[in-house]
């Protein structure tokens, strides 16, 4: 998928967040926070080569944005196919529904994936549910893909924890591990025995089973440069596992990912 494509649905992703939200600007005193987001990313699970990709953000904000009542603080943003919104928040418990887009894959990402076709990206939606108790987040979400190719769905487990590292600035540092569907698993780890006969690379049949597919250590930051202006930073380490890592269509185990982001926000 082109980065002009991802554009476009990453704004379809957060136009119906700005609609809602200036529906509520005057009731609930919203100002937007309006920029974009750059990710480097592997160009597929288990790629030693890197892509560039960017989408627009528009996060809403309130005067009591402290208050679990505002609208702009129910929402989090953990990645294209990961956007959440919290309906429930009391006594350190969350739960809410997830959104977002899972990419795709083409062919021609990689040499080990000559002749196994391309594989489609669509809408993912789900739910997540969080609990936070002395300065610790644990969370779990759950999405499958709705449009696209049937590409299964994956459950995310995490823990996380806010760390002062100077005055002002704040780094979220967080592990966690997914557990990916069989038909998941299949799609993107698999070699079926068609796909063995057209594969460029020889690639012989391989049938990957349902399981935990990476653990990963995360650490991400907001940055206020100025009143107005907010720095976005992420940066992502994950290391496949089981029968994800054993496929015979990765390059490497290892995987990394970074975002910068930059945010001007409007009104008061």
């Amino acid at each position: 998928m082109s980065n002009v494509k991802l554009t476009a649905i990453g704004a379809s992703l957060f136009v119906p967040i700005m609609l809602v939200g200036a529906q509520n600007a005057q009731a609930e005193g919203l100002s937007f926070s309006f920029g974009g987001i750059a990710v480097i990313a592997p160009k597929y699970e288990g790629s030693k080569s890197y892509k560039a990709i960017g989408f627009p953000l528009a996060i809403p904000h309130s005067a009591s944005d402290a208050e679990t009542s505002s609208f702009g603080s129910r929402i989090s943003f953990k990645g294209i196919d990961d956007v959440r919104f919290k309906l429930l928040d009391t006594n350190g418990i969350e739960l809410g529904p997830v959104a977002g887009y899972r990419g795709g894959r083409k062919q021609t990402d990689g040499n080990l994936l000559g002749g196994l076709g391309d594989v489609d990206g669509g809408l993912v939606l789900g739910a997540y549910g969080a609990y936070t108790t002395n300065g610790f987040t644990f969370d779990a979400s759950y999405a499958d893909q709705l449009t696209g190719d049937n590409t299964g769905g994956q459950l995310k487990l995490g823990a996380s924890t806010m760390i002062a590292l100077t005055d002002g600035v704040d780094v979220k540092a967080g592990i966690g591990t997914t557990y990916s569907t069989n038909e998941y698993m299949d799609t993107f780890f698999g070699v079926t025995s068609a796909q063995s006969g057209t594969s460029t690379a020889s690639l012989a049949p391989y049938d990957p089973s349902a399981g935990f597919k990476d653990v990963n250590f995360s650490l991400s930051s907001d940055i206020a440069l100025t009143p107005k202006w907010t720095m976005k930073l992420g940066g992502k380490y994950s290391r496949l596992i089981g029968d994800a890592a054993n496929s015979p269509v990765i390059e490497t185990k290892n995987q990394f990912s970074g975002s910068l982001g930059l945010l001007y926000k409007f009104g008061s």
